[in-house]
């Protein structure tokens, strides 16, 4: 019930956005991570993970999805926006997201291992010139789900 109180019927819609982005990556045999960027209510990027797809470091959704909207928005500053995004941003990702001047991060489930919003250590912590405001939980147990049935199928072949 706390998840009620904490997080809107709106970012609930967008998470299930991120969800179904993160099922799409799963399906192409990436790891199952979906992002929605959201400036003033309003969808301006989304983005799975395609590290496999690309061969590239760096192509996880949260970067791919600052790409969509640094590109949509006509800018590299991205003020007044949320990120919605399945699992807690890497340090990489959460590095752009303070670059960027992305206002406000939704994650569904904690990155245990790389999470850079708190779990492994809080970027939002340090004395940069930008903070935005993170928020973690939201739809967890069907983020984690995901993961967990993505990493099962893997270790089977």
């Amino acid at each position: 019930m706390e998840e009620e109180k904490r997080f809107s019927p709106q970012d609930e819609a967008f998470m299930r956005m991120a969800l179904a982005l993160a099922r799409t990556a799963a399906e192409e045999d990436e790891v199952p991570i979906g992002a929605v960027l959201v400036h003033k209510g309003e969808v301006i990027a989304r983005a799975y993970n395609k590290r496999e797809q690309n061969k590239c470091a760096t192509h996880h959704a949260e970067i791919l999805a600052i790409e969509e909207g640094c590109r949509t928005l006509g800018g590299w500053r991205l003020p007044d926006c949320t990120l919605y995004v399945t699992m807690e941003p890497c340090a990489m990702c959460a590095g752009a997201i303070v670059n960027a001047r992305i206002s406000r991060v939704v994650f569904g489930v904690p990155d245990l291992r790389f999470g850079a919003f708190g779990s492994l250590f809080d970027l939002s912590l340090l004395p940069t010139n930008h903070k935005p405001c993170v928020e973690g939980g939201l739809l967890s147990e069907e983020c984690l789900s995901l993961l967990r049935a993505y990493f099962r199928e893997k270790r089977k072949n």
